[in-house]
């Protein structure tokens, strides 16, 4: 049997990964490791085969956590694990620079202790920046690191800590960036979720700024099956762009989201536009698709139709993952624009 060791697995990507991974790898047992933050969530991971699944709640800083959970030799680390909403990193960088980046340097730490084989580090397209507006410009392996954010700086500057731990230890380790992912169990402080929820309550739909802020997305599955497709046959210290070439404004995600659940188009609310967005993404992901023999399976259309009809029929979870703090939270970033 082969074991991983997945950070942040009860997270949206994170927990889809596992799922996928013990539905595709019947030789594999999986160390499920979360803190269970206010965007993680058990009830994500009902259904997983629970004899090759162990779930630990632990943090990524704690050395002496990751290091009593870590299984010695495991075939591979995933590191899901991040503070990852550029919203709440603008209110306050802290826990993004201490979880995104001292996590990511105990985990390196703890994977030399253990003998693990492989490193894998999930990263983001928002460490390249912002490309120009209506440009044949794209995101390549090749680009530049300029975040623009206190959350894709530490997203970037956890990327540089994995190659120093390649570089002066020998740490075998593969980063893949990904455009932005949809899916059902998101939480709802990002734009597709929050949009279906609001749609669905006949309340406003906040959009930033123009609405012309032009995004990268991919279905989560196709995400994870590019993750496992690096780990499996990416080249020790690459990073692969994981994108479905699939750009689009935030306007017409938030009409087609309308659209679809026959709601008006008068829900929408143009409010005060986020500091410092970047204003556009787009990944080339020939790498990924030369080099790894790895495309996305899903379709937008499909995969936006799949997603909000989880939601339609998971309403409760919605619901209930929208009350408390989130509320509170929710209020704060749009009440007042």
């Amino acid at each position: 049997m082969r074991t991983y060791f997945v950070t942040g697995g009860a997270g949206f990507i994170g927990s889809a990964f596992v799922k996928q991974l013990l539905e595709r790898q019947s030789d594999a047992n999986v160390v499920n490791y979360d803190a269970l933050t206010y965007a993680g969530n058990l009830a994500n991971l009902d259904g997983v085969d629970a004899e090759r699944h162990t779930f630990v709640r632990g943090d990524i800083c704690d050395r002496n956590s990751v290091l009593s959970a870590m299984p010695v030799g495991c075939d591979a680390v995933f590191n899901f694990a991040a503070e990852s909403h550029v919203d709440r990193s603008i209110e306050s960088a802290d826990e993004f620079l201490r979880t995104n980046i001292i996590g990511t340097q105990v985990l390196l730490d703890a994977a030399r202790s253990k003998g693990v084989t492989r490193f894998v580090q999930v990263s983001t397209d928002e460490v390249m920046g912002s490309l120009a507006d209506e440009s044949d410009d794209y995101f390549t392996e090749d680009s530049l690191l300029q975040p623009n954010s206190p959350y894709a700086a530490s997203k970037a500057a956890a990327e540089f800590v994995v190659r120093a731990a390649r570089e002066t230890h020998g740490v075998d380790a593969v980063i893949t960036r990904c455009g932005n992912n949809y899916g059902p169990r998101q939480f709802p402080e990002k734009l597709i979720p929050l949009m279906i929820a609001n749609a669905l309550n006949d309340e406003p739909l906040p959009v930033y700024g123009d609405g012309k802020n032009v995004r990268d997305w991919i279905y989560v599955d196709d995400h994870c099956a590019g993750i496992w497709a690096a780990y499996e046959r990416g080249v020790n210290g690459k990073a692969y762009n994981i994108g479905a070439r699939n750009e689009q404004y935030n306007i017409d995600v938030v009409t087609a989201i309308l659209d679809a659940l026959g709601k008006p188009h008068s829900l929408i609310k143009y409010v005060t536009d986020r500091l410092g967005h970047d204003r556009r993404y787009a990944i080339d992901p020939t790498l990924a698709e030369t080099e790894l023999g790895w495309k996305p399976a899903t379709t937008w259309m499909d995969g936006l139709a799949a997603t909000i009809d989880w939601y339609i029929s998971n309403r409760e979870w919605v619901e209930r993952i929208r009350s408390g703090e989130y509320r509170e939270y929710y209020q704060k970033m749009y009440g007042g624009r």
